[in-house]
């Protein structure tokens, strides 16, 4: 399947079709970040590059989840499998895309919400649906629900190892874990008692270079709406550690309905959080801990449960890019933080904001 693009600017290290009277502040980038379009109704939701350089994308449609690969840096991409298993469909019953993650040997990890409680189903199945794509596969493993539980916020992390951890929020903050490279998930645990998660945000997760574990959430203690990183040990029973990673104060007696994004970054981590309607990000050193110059400002802004994304490459450039509205917008960085060129945007259709680094240090964002 070939991706339909439209005439445009030069937004990357080389030149992609776009519309140009859609994208603003591109002519202005240097050639380094790349938009491609997918054809038909399906709004991107995750993205995610494997071990080998292949481009792994989830589209929400109409007709529910959809899986798409390019082997060839999103030149052209493979027929769309379908994610959710005839099985597992019921009347009025609409699955969604909440996290992707690729793990051992390309295998595809895909984390799923549905509206169980919205058609009054029993509570059991108002849960963390989770299905896997094997290598050469034609289809998804059946849809599994991994937790049995009123939940939300879920988020995957996959590593070459064969781990698979799993979060989500209900009332607090959980984690499952594999070791089998999805085949079986541990009973859910309670990270810490003491914490007290945004209930209707979201968790991030991501493993570094090292093999730690970093999981992103907002926290709501005293109504104070700040971003914590949890980091956990490769150790067998893994020691969390907690560091704030937001410096600005939101207070606010109401959940502020956000999601945000963890992702590795040379031998640490890169995050990107709205605070007040307003996109942050920081880089983070391997324990969480975030690095000078502190959180930095994007000229992005976000809305309710909108996409917020940060990518980066291995020379140091890091993208942040958003969702607002029907717009995604970018702004990318140096190394040492300061903006390059002017911010670019284009219309887009839903809420999430997916990208990927490519190898050779390009970006590229789906609209």
């Amino acid at each position: 399947m070939i991706l339909h693009f439209w005439r445009a600017a030069r937004v990357g290290c080389f030149s992609l079709l776009l519309g140009a009277a859609a994208v603003r502040g591109a002519n202005e980038n240097p050639d380094r970040v790349s938009v491609l379009s997918v054809a038909g109704d399906a709004q991107a939701a995750k993205a995610a590059i494997g071990a080998d350089g292949s481009i792994h994308l989830l589209m929400d449609s109409a007709r529910g989840p959809r899986y798409l690969k390019s082997s060839d840096a999103g030149r052209t991409f493979s027929s769309p499998i379908e994610v959710v298993d005839a099985a597992s469909l019921k009347p009025g019953l609409i699955f969604a895309i909440s996290d992707l993650a690729v793990g051992r040997n390309g295998l595809v990890h895909v984390a799923m919400s549905n509206n169980a409680w919205k058609l009054k189903l029993p509570q059991e199945e108002w849960g963390f649906y989770y299905a896997v794509l094997a290598p050469g596969a034609k289809a998804f493993s059946p849809v599994r629900n991994l937790n049995r539980k009123p939940s939300e916020g879920f988020s995957l992390a996959a590593n070459e190892a064969g781990s698979v951890s799993a979060w989500f929020l209900s009332g607090k903050l959980y984690r499952m874990n594999s070791h089998d490279d999805g085949g079986s998930f541990s009973a859910y645990t309670e990270a810490n008692p003491a914490w007290s998660p945004c209930e209707c945000c979201t968790t991030a997760a991501a493993y570094g270079a090292d093999g730690r574990l970093a999981v992103l959430y907002r926290e709501r203690t005293d109504n104070e709406r700040n971003i914590f990183v949890v980091v956990a040990d490769a150790g067998a029973s893994p020691r969390l550690a907690r560091r704030r990673v937001s410096a600005t104060n939101w207070k606010v007696d109401a959940c502020p309905m956000t999601y945000f994004s963890i992702q590795p970054a040379g031998g640490g981590y890169v995050a990107a959080w709205p605070t007040k309607g307003q996109v942050y990000f920081a880089r983070l050193d391997p324990e969480g801990r975030v690095l000078p110059p502190g959180e930095i400002r994007t000229p992005g802004t976000s809305g309710m449960r909108t996409g917020v994304l940060a990518l980066a490459a291995a020379d140091g450039c890091t993208l942040v890019s958003w969702k607002n509205g029907n717009v995604l917008g970018w702004q990318l960085y140096d190394a040492q933080n300061q903006p390059i060129g002017s911010p670019g945007s284009t219309n887009s259709l839903g809420g999430g904001a997916a990208g990927v680094t490519l190898r050779d240090g390009r970006f590229v964002l789906f609209r």
